[in-house]
């Protein structure tokens, strides 16, 4: 069976590669995020923290693929990774880093409220304005990235010399 386009129902198009513009712009858009991350002072491990629960939160196996090997090269231990999704039951994560990851959380869940303003509490009292506002930017832009792969059905494939 066949949709509308000629492409088999049980096929998905990759968005990235049919609107290739629209992507390039995102792809500018994720380096301006990663500048200014960088010059809010928000390290790489930071921000790969954020990148990862944000696509455990929304189960993009393609971008937890992309950004587990990138917190690694980043210097982030297996240990930490491994219980990520349970961050508030670890001691394993900084006030910093815990504040970042709530914040994350309610970028990528805003319509519950009680949630952000908790996030904003926690934030405010243990980063900056820059940093908050990098680290949303970075939230925001790995959930849009979570969209184009999950819909595209981006495959994670195995391949030995990845890391």
């Amino acid at each position: 069976m066949s949709d509308t386009a000629g492409a088999p129902a049980d096929q998905r198009i990759y968005v990235d590669k049919q609107s290739p513009k629209a992507y390039h712009a995102l792809v500018q858009t994720a380096d301006a995020v990663r500048a200014t991350a960088a010059e809010a002072g928000l390290d790489r491990v930071l921000v790969e923290l954020v990148n990862l629960r944000v696509s455990q939160l929304n189960g993009c196996a393609y971008c937890l693929d992309v950004h587990t090997r990138a917190a690694l090269r980043a210097g982030e231990t297996t240990r930490r990774l491994g219980v990520l999704a349970a961050w508030r039951d670890t001691e394993l994560f900084t006030d910093r880093e815990r504040a970042a990851l709530a914040l994350a959380e309610a970028t990528t869940f805003p319509s519950d409220s009680l949630a952000q303003e908790r996030a904003y509490d926690s934030a405010h009292r243990s980063l900056s304005d820059e940093e908050i506002s990098a680290v949303i930017w970075v939230a925001i832009t790995i959930n849009a990235f979570n969209r184009v792969s999950i819909l595209s059905k981006h495959p994670v494939r195995e391949n030995p010399a990845a890391l």
